[in-house]
């Protein structure tokens, strides 16, 4: 994702020159194409995150269109205060570019794991959020986003070069993606965590249950109206995401299901106790946590094993 943003970005660059690039002194092997092409328009502010939303929300001032970028956690934990304080209430058109959500900086220990910034910047109701589920998504999504005249963060995955079947690189801000029908609950994902979704609900259907898949790809505007219609459809929706249980796509769910109130079972699969002596790399994090595909096969079929839903496919699943 990370790549393909690069790339989009410097054309958009080549058509615009308010835009431009900074770091806090990472992102190496993926922003150097920017730098060596715009040279004058590239600032490494070293190991400031704090100071560089500051320089960015001047810029903006200015009349430019700075792009932060570093690790999820790095721009949205650490300089979180000057986000809100600048470019938030002052709605001035920065981008920060967060990379490695959930566990993609897994092997680097608890200090590098994504899990609270979607939670932090939901909150935060004068700040788009948008985070895409494959490269294809990514590109869309800057194309639709960038020149806003708000702050927008963008969540992006460390890599997953692969694209999600059905997804097609649609994008809509503020609205849901589609990208599988079925009949007897819904997945609902945020993010490249959907690629665990997606080999789940191949699994599911092999044994006969069929899963509807929707992914949620922005908040500030938020898609809830799309929501309610999907939600009124299903006895059942698992949400899913490499995050925090609160504060997420399983916490905008369960308030849309409140709020409106809809006869949905919910079942929020994300990170809820944090064990900080435990690392490895993302594929173990997520069977660790329980949001693998494997792990979300196996919940698909408790829930639907509960006396509130058709036992039926689920007795048949365990059949086999």
């Amino acid at each position: 994702m990370r790549n393909i943003f690069i790339e989009t970005l410097i054309k958009l660059a080549e058509k615009d020159n308010r835009i431009l690039l900074l770091t806090a002194d990472l992102g190496y092997t993926v922003i150097e194409p920017f730098a060596e092409k715009f040279p004058q328009r590239f600032f490494n502010v070293g190991v400031a995150e704090q100071n560089m939303v500051g320089m960015s929300t001047g810029l903006a001032q200015a009349g430019f269109i700075p792009f932060l970028y570093s690790i999820n956690n790095f721009v949205s934990i650490r300089p979180y205060e000057f986000i809100r304080n600048g470019p938030i209430l002052h709605q001035l058109p920065v981008r920060i570019i967060g990379v490695g959500g959930g566990f993609d900086y897994g092997s680097a220990g608890v200090t590098h794991y994504g899990l609270e910034d979607i939670g932090l910047m939901r909150l935060q109701k004068g700040i788009g959020v948008v985070v895409p589920a494959d490269r294809n998504q990514t590109q869309a999504a800057l194309l639709k986003t960038w020149d806003l005249p708000g702050p927008v963060y963008y969540r992006l995955g460390k890599g997953n070069k692969n694209s999600i079947d059905g997804l097609n690189g649609r994008f809509d801000f503020g609205g849901l993606q589609h990208i599988r029908q079925g009949n007897d609950f819904v997945f609902i994902s945020i993010g490249s965590i959907t690629q665990e979704v997606v080999s789940a609900a191949d699994q599911l259907e092999q044994k006969g249950i069929s899963a509807s898949i929707v992914v949620v790809s922005s908040f500030n505007p938020s898609p809830t109206t799309d929501l309610i219609k999907i939600l009124k459809k299903f006895p059942l929706a698992i949400t899913v995401e490499d995050h925090y249980v609160t504060g997420g796509v399983g916490s905008f769910v369960a308030e849309v299901v409140a709020e409106n109130n809809i006869s949905c079972q919910i079942k929020r699969c994300a990170v809820d106790t944090l064990i900080p002596n435990v690392t490895g790399s993302r594929e173990f994090m997520n069977s660790h946590y329980g949001i693998s595909a494997a792990k979300l096969v196996e919940i698909a079929w408790h829930c639907l094993r509960n006396d509130k839903f058709t036992l039926s496919k689920a007795d048949l699943f365990l059949e086999k």
